[in-house]
């Protein structure tokens, strides 16, 4: 309770306002005549004291939050090999025998075959969310979804990388992360169409279902690969509303539109870019762009 909130306490035996906090005993007590105001209160502070981050650090007995982006979730230890419990250096016998027990103690994790292959798929999800820049929330989401995969066997006969690209992929289309599968095969130990195929299995076989992608999304990452103006994007966006209107949008490649207004708003600002300038910051095929841009200018009428 908030010290304003103490103060607005009143007793109700004698109506005295001097409310004092016990907190030993977890009650408000009256300092004029002893009635218990306010008790049971529940503490949320830790029963011991520490006085530096050190002796903090020491006491708690809370660690880290689970991680499912590491393959033990973060929850195992690792044996010291250099200095003991106090910090105080080990003799070399003892640290050879503890560099012994440290070995036995790795190959005893790594014995069964599911925690080899969540190794080996975490390592791949770190290498792939370091070249992607992937957030730790999408990153974690991945995870998620590659240890239900492995736990439902779908990573049986298929590659492990194949089915972290994926997950990985899944995830950021989840999270509403603009990217794109070949963006994703650049970086990737496989290529597209394996890494589409694995997408697909996940969103099947785990009845993931995926939300319906805005193409206002992709407007900025597109616009910034291709040099375009912060006004054009304005004008983009504007035309990308008017057409969600008239459900325009509804079925088509997000990436497709968003591109097909750029190109339409440049025109329209009399910008100079060409159809192959879009379409490549795009990550789409010129006849994709032409396609819709035609749709859209005639169902809008618009003046370009």
């Amino acid at each position: 309770m908030s010290q304003k909130s103490i103060e607005q306490l009143r007793c109700p035996e004698c109506g005295g306002t001097q409310i004092v906090e016990d907190r030993s005993r977890g009650e408000y007590v009256c300092a004029e005549c002893g009635f218990v105001v306010k008790e049971e209160k529940i503490s949320q502070r830790p029963e011991w004291r520490a006085f530096t981050p050190e002796e903090k650090q020491a006491k708690s007995r809370a660690g880290a939050p689970t991680d499912y982006s590491r393959y033990d979730k973060g929850l195992s230890t690792i044996i010291r090999v250099d200095r003991d419990a106090f910090g105080r250096p080990l003799s070399p016998k003892v640290r050879r025998q503890m560099w012994r027990l440290r070995k036995w103690h790795i190959r005893a994790k790594m014995h069964e075959s599911k925690s080899r292959n969540l190794m080996h798929a975490m390592n791949e999800l770190d290498r792939l969310s370091d070249k992607l820049h992937i957030s730790n929330s999408v990153r974690e989401r991945a995870a998620m979804i590659y240890r239900d995969a492995l736990d439902k066997d779908l990573t049986r006969g298929r590659a492990i990388d194949g089915i972290m690209a994926g997950s990985l992929y899944a995830a950021c289309r989840l999270s509403h992360l603009p990217t794109s599968l070949d963006r994703f095969a650049e970086v990737s130990t496989r290529d597209k169409k394996e890494i589409a195929r694995a997408y697909r299995l996940l969103l099947r076989r785990l009845h993931i279902q995926m939300p319906i992608h805005d193409p206002i999304d992709y407007v900025s990452k597109i616009a910034e690969k291709a040099r375009l103006s912060g006004e054009i994007q304005g004008r983009a966006v504007r035309i990308i509303k008017k057409a969600k209107r008239k459900r325009l949008t509804m079925g088509k490649d997000p990436r497709g539109v968003a591109a097909a207004v750029l190109y339409i708003a440049c025109k329209m600002k009399g910008k100079k870019v060409t159809q192959k300038q879009i379409a490549s910051a795009a990550n789409i095929t010129e006849v994709t762009l032409r396609n819709r841009k035609k749709d859209l200018v005639e169902a809008l009428d618009l003046d370009v």
